[in-house]
């Protein structure tokens, strides 16, 4: 009996260690590289550049940004640079940094292999991204956009800006192989749907990772937009908010001119008040988003208006003297 027992045992053994060497080393595995050039012309050069400063925010993270002011606005000459830290002190499993996107960096790589990077987390070498950047929303764009947001990508000026290497925790450093998804693109729908328009840009933002509660890491679909992650910041915690037409909770009570000028409010980065010691910033990337077309933020209303609402009172900021 015992030596059956010991021969089960080996047995479950060898069977884990194989399921952990196929996720370690044959995922991810989501397809080549398509085979692709970009032709950059200078009108998705501009749409490129306004879609990554303004809507799906690429320049928020692999850019330097300011954190002692609100919002923690982006530095000017440090657009792709690389280099923002993430780690366990704001809640994530080990420690990461933006890579540097800047032709410096991706002179050696194709249009290609940054676009499936971008829609579906496997990068140059076939290793998998950790989403820090939201590709499973990316993958979920129109082509074209992607196109345009690669086109600028291209023209940034070179920055030499070699970044650390990720350190991710157990089990998340085999977990993380399983997460590159293939892309499954849209058409986007045109500005006259507005509607339609407005949940293409909501994507687009992957507004919904962080205005929605997470369970071990995964975004809880029934409470969408309903607010309330909390994101650890120096001096406290930062509560996204409800974003549902809740009227007692969410933005059920704001009419669409409030909506824009919430937003536009942040458009003067000099105006941006000065954290102190005891001040709780936000991630919440205000003054990108701020340079988001009026008629744009209009559409993203319209359809978050459109949604479920939710009941969840979230209380914004809390300091680190109030959670004792």
């Amino acid at each position: 009996m015992k030596k059956v027992l010991i021969s089960i045992f080996v047995v479950i053994i060898v069977v884990i260690a194989a399921l952990l060497a196929y996720v370690k080393f044959s995922l991810p595995n989501v397809g080549a590289a398509p085979d692709l050039h970009v032709a950059s012309t200078a009108r998705q050069i501009q749409h490129g550049r306004y879609l990554a400063s303004h809507v799906s925010l690429c320049m928020d993270c692999h850019s330097i940004r300011d954190w002692s002011k609100f919002s923690g606005p982006m530095v000017i000459g440090t657009e792709g640079k690389g280099g923002e830290l993430f780690d366990r002190k704001v809640g994530f499993p080990g420690v990461f940094y933006s890579k540097n996107i800047t032709p410096a960096h991706l002179k050696n790589w194709t249009d290609g292999e940054i676009f499936r990077a971008i829609t579906t987390g496997e990068d140059k070498s076939g290793s998998a991204l950790f989403p820090v950047m939201p590709y499973l929303y990316y993958g979920k764009m129109d082509k074209e956009d992607i196109y345009d947001i690669i086109a600028y990508i291209r023209s940034l000026p070179s920055i030499e800006n070699k970044t650390p290497d990720h350190k991710i925790d157990f089990p998340m450093n085999f977990i993380v192989n399983t997460i590159p998804t293939k892309a499954s693109f849209v058409t986007k729908p045109p500005k006259s749907d507005t509607i339609k328009y407005g949940a293409y840009l909501v994507n687009a933002a992957a507004c919904m990772e962080c205005h929605t509660q997470v369970k071990k890491g995964q975004v809880i679909a029934a409470l969408a937009f309903g607010g309330g992650r909390d994101f650890h910041m120096p001096n406290g915690i930062v509560n996204s908010a409800n974003i549902t037409p809740d009227k007692a909770t969410g933005i059920g009570n704001w009419t669409a001119e409030e909506f824009v000028a919430r937003f536009k409010a942040y458009e003067n980065t000099s105006a941006l008040p000065a954290m102190t010691a005891n001040s709780v910033n936000t991630i919440m990337p205000w003054t990108m988003l701020a340079g988001m077309d009026t008629s744009d933020l209009r559409s993203i209303y319209a359809y978050l208006r459109s949604i479920k609402p939710i009941h969840n009172e979230v209380v914004h900021f809390v300091a680190s003297n109030e959670q004792k």
